[in-house]
Order: C-alpha cells, then structure tokens, then sequence
C-alpha cells in the first residue's frame, strides 16, 4: 500500500461497482445499503434525505470515498478543501503518517493531496456516479444529495486561476472533459437510461465553506466569504476554530473532562478570530447573503491545533479532533445560538457520532458532517446507524436552532462517558524494538499486549479437542485484519504440503503463506506453486532467506539420536525439550 492517493480512471471505477453489486450485492463493501425513505429536507435550493455526510477530510477525497458513503446513507458531501498549494508541494509539508484516530483523533493534514484539477475530476465523477446509480440500485432520489465545496485559506489563492477554475468547474461542469466522459460511460453500462444520463445536471454544487485554517485575519476570512456570496453567488458557510472560545474555557473543560494530557498554549487563541470580531462580522456576511438571496451559516468547528507530546505523529504540532473536541465545539454552538437568538444557522462537525447526532439534530443543527468516527472500525458502515437513529425524528425545513436545548447538550457532555476519558492514554501497541526483515520472535499480537501474551499460542491452548490453524487464523483476522495484513510462516517441506492441512482454502481467506525457502527444496518452489494454485491455492509467497539448513523433522531425529540440537533452536526451547524429555523415543 501507498501513502499516495491514485484516481481510478471512471470506467474503472463504474466497472468495480457494477461487477461487485452483482456478485455479492456490495458497493466498496459497505454491506448493507440505505434505501431513503421518502424524507427529505430543504437546503440551498436543493434537498438532501438525510442530514449526514463525509465532512471535508480523508473520507472524502476520492469518487470511491464519496460513493462508499452515500450508500451507507450520507447525502450531504463536503468535499475536500481545494487551495492554491496542492499535490507535490502540499505533500512535501505534511510529514507521514498524518491521522492518528486510536480514540481522540489528530491530524496533520488539512487540504487535498491531490492537484486542484485531479479533485475536480473525482467530485465530478462522484456527482455523476450518484445520479445513477441512486436510481437504477433504487438507493434513493438522484436529486436527493448535495454537494458542498470547501476552500481556502486566502481571496488571492482563491481568485487565481487553479482554484477559481474549479470553482468554475463544480458550479457547471458541462465544458469539463470529465464530464462527458463520465456520461458515455455511463451510458455504455445502463443503456436503458441514456435518457436519464444526458440530463443529469452539470451543477455539481452551488455552495461553499470557507476553510480558514489557524491564523487567518478576520478582515481575510470575511473578504473571501463576500466575494464568494456577491461574486460567485454561492451559499455559503463560514467554518469557526474553537479557539474563539479563549484559552481559559478550552483548558478548564479538557482538564476536567479527563484529557489534562492534552498539550497547547495561548498563540492560537490570540492570532485567530475573536469573539468581538466574530459577532459583527457573521452579521454583516449573514446580511449580504439574504441580500443576495442566498444561505448563510457556520460550520463549527475547525480541529483544535495541539502539541505533539507523545511521539503520536512526526510533528511538533497536530490537529485535534473526534470526542475530545465535542464539548468545545457544542459549546461555540451554545453561545452562537444564544448570540444570534436561534437565527444563525450552524452546520456541525467536531465530534458528532452516534451518541450524539439525534440531539443535534432535534435541536436544529444540521447537516452534520463526521470524519473522525469513520476513520475507526466499521468505517461507512457508522453512518448507516447515525442515519436510522435520526430518521425516527421528525424532518423539518430550517427555521432556527433551540438554544437551550443545545445549552443542556453542552451542560451534558461534561459528565457523558461517550466523552469524558477517565482512562489516560496506553503505551502504543507498537515494539520500540528493531527488527530485520524477518523475525520470528516478535509479533505485535504479543510486543504490544501489556502482559506480553503470546495470544495465537493463547488461543490454541484453551481451545478444546483439536487445534486447527484455521480456527486460529480465523480469530486472529477477525481481531487485526483492520490494523495489520497477516502472514504465515512456514518452511518450504510444510508448504509442499499444504493442500493436505484443514481447511486451507478458508485459511488462506485470513493469511498469506511465506515459504521459507531451505536446501534441498529451492528448485521446487515453483512446481510447488504451480501444483497448489491448480487448486486454488495461490496466497503462497517463497522466500529465499540465506538460513542454516534446519527443519522440525532434523530436531526431532537428532533427539532421538541422543544428538546435541545446541545452536539449532533457541536455549530457552532446548532447556523445554530436555526438561520434558520430548522426542527422545
């Protein structure tokens, strides 16, 4: 796997979708799909049929990320934030890795990591994908979904002629190459509804947020904001950092609520917006949109910058996110509630999940967008519960926020346990030791168990009757096929004979086999290999490691020679076989 992000050409990707829902019924295996219901809700002319979505993060920059998500349920996409400073160059300035999502989440990244032009393609592509697919898969209204364009971070990089192009390009993507493309192909795999295609609508999106990063002036963000209102005649959303609450409100609510661990000080609260300034300007932006005929909003909130402290990405500072960020960012809601008495609408991220995402909608804050949840187990799936928790509520147009119940929320959320951590941080599960290539004696499933536990050892141990590796392959894939790609290692007399082993059609679903390679059987790798695939049987992969020429069955006759096996296994494993006198009969 690639650190870089590599677009699947349209036809690729429609190809992959077909092919799999017609096999197994699963769109990028998300393996049941939401069918809408018939609800929908009103925003910026537009409707969406449920008030979820991707927000503008690593879940949704590719077409396949966007369309993974719609059919877990999520209908309203804010793609990835488009700047000036892309691909390469962006790159060479996030160091690798750059999410950690353990439980907290923190990252360092904050724009596409793909070129200005590559992002358009993949939301046009997306945009088209949806539109069929939606209704030919009876997911739902191919009317039913919008999409939100995210930008930033300055009015020059955004006027210049990158960004200002796919601004261009999203609000009529009829002149874009990949908009045509996508239409032929469309029609090529759905013929019965060429109609349908050459009507979709080139109207990706007819709103934007505005990205403002940590830093931006105030004067900048509301001159962007005008431009894109008066200029480009988009409805538009502001987002806000929690650092408009003052440093003193976010450390007495992260110290008490268990995250003390959490290290920042006092440059952001003073170089980002302030509350004096914020207020006056939302009012003036708010005002220039109803004049404009237009939506105007917040989107609370950005991540919260923080130090880097424990080693947890390579940077002396990231960006937090997640649960540890809810109660800071409910709070803004409250204040910007109470503020603008229910008028202002508020769009929210920064720790909604599931928990949480019936009472922000039943208080009025909606749509609501989630990165964090999605980046941990389950991944899209999540949405689908969010989504059938929510649809129980009644769905009804925008017409302000309810400022104490988002008051009670935020009283809440200092006591709630889905928020409140009272258990610090654990040691990485990752060995500080360095190993070579190849090390038979360190595993992760032990390295990083507190107790040291051999847990494949473990598990066969207390299984009762007999012990296949199968059974224990099947435990272990379904505890860290997530996080780790399983390998088994065997010598090469073992795989010669592997088709023999208990069930090892399904063993090979969890694990690939690394042969090791010995004396006496290097020039039978490949028959082996062609013999076992005949069968089915190809996660097999040879390695010709320079090793002495020992095997099990050397060990076992030289013990019951009466042979030394010093120097051939570990002295912990020859004092094991004396003790118990194994093999010497």
């Amino acid at each position: 796997m690639s650190e870089k992000m590599y677009p699947i050409p349209f036809r690729s990707l429609m190809n992959w979708v077909v092919t799999e829902y017609a096999d197994c019924g699963e769109i990028f295996g998300i393996h049941k799909a939401y069918r809408a219901s018939g609800k929908s809700l009103p925003i910026f002319g537009e409707r969406i049929e449920t008030p979820f979505g991707p927000a503008a993060g690593p879940n949704s920059q590719l077409a396949q990320n966007i369309i993974a998500a719609y059919v877990a349920g999520a209908r309203f996409f804010e793609v990835k934030t488009v700047q000036k400073m892309d691909g390469a160059d962006l790159a060479a300035c996030v160091p690798r890795p750059c999410i950690l999502a353990n439980d907290e989440g923190y990252n360092q990244e904050w724009s596409t990591e793909l070129t200005v032009p590559q992002a358009m393609d993949e939301y046009i592509k997306a945009w088209c994908a949806l539109k069929v697919l939606s209704k030919v898969y009876d997911l739902g209204d191919p009317d039913g979904f919008v999409f939100n364009m995210s930008v930033g971070y300055d009015l020059e990089g955004i006027k210049g002629e990158k960004v200002n192009t796919y601004i261009d390009g999203m609000m009529d993507a009829r002149c874009t190459a990949i908009f045509g493309e996508c239409k032929e192909v469309l029609k090529e795999l759905f013929p019965a509804e060429s109609g349908f295609i050459d009507a979709i609508s080139p109207r990706v999106s007819g709103s934007v947020t505005v990205s403002t990063l940590h830093g931006c002036p105030p004067d900048e963000i509301e001159r962007i904001a005008s431009y894109l209102i008066s200029e480009k005649h988009l409805h538009t959303f502001v987002k806000c950092n929690p650092t408009i609450l003052g440093y003193e409100t976010a450390r007495r609510t992260l110290d008490a609520m268990g995250y003390d661990y959490i290290v920042f000080d006092q440059h952001h609260f003073n170089e980002d917006l302030q509350w004096a300034d914020a207020v006056p300007m939302f009012q003036r932006l708010q005002k220039l949109a109803d004049s404009c005929g237009l939506e105007f909003g917040l989107k609370l909130s950005n991540t919260f910058p923080v130090d880097t402290t424990r080693g947890e990405l390579p940077n002396n500072e990231m960006y937090m996110s997640g649960r540890s960020l809810f109660p800071l960012t409910i709070e803004m809601c409250h204040r910007i509630s109470r503020q603008f008495g229910g008028r202002m609408r508020i769009s929210f991220a920064g720790g909604a999940e599931y928990f949480n995402c019936d009472k922000l909608f039943a208080a009025g804050i909606w749509p609501i967008t989630v990165a964090t949840t999605i980046l941990k187990p389950g991944g899209y799936n999540r949405l689908l519960q969010m989504v059938e928790k929510v649809e129980a509520l009644p769905y009804r147009p925008f017409s302000g926020t309810d400022t104490q119940a988002i008051c009670d929320l935020s009283t809440a959320s200092h006591t709630d346990f889905h928020h409140v951590k009272p258990i610090k941080p654990l040691p990485s599960r990752k060995s500080d030791k360095q190993v070579p290539w190849l090390d038979c004696f360190t595993a992760p499933c032990k390295g990083g168990c507190p107790i040291e536990q051999d847990i494949p050892e473990y598990v066969e141990l207390v299984r009762k009757g007999p012990s296949y590796t199968v059974d224990t392959m099947r435990i272990l894939h379904r505890r860290w096929h997530r996080f780790y790609d399983l390998y088994f290692i065997i010598g090469g007399d073992s795989a010669e004979a592997l088709d023999t082993w208990c069930r090892i059609e399904e063993t090979m679903r969890y694990c690939t086999f690394l042969a090791i390679g010995r004396v006496g059987y290097r020039e039978r790798h490949e028959d082996v290999t062609k013999r076992l695939a005949q069968k089915g049987l190809t996660r097999l992969v040879w390695i010709d490691a320079k090793a002495p020429d020992i095997s099990s069955t050397m060990i076992r006759q030289r013990l019951s020679r009466g042979e030394s096996i010093d120097g051939l296994v570990p002295r912990t494993v020859v004092d094991y076989m004396r003790q118990r006198d194994l093999y010497r009969r």
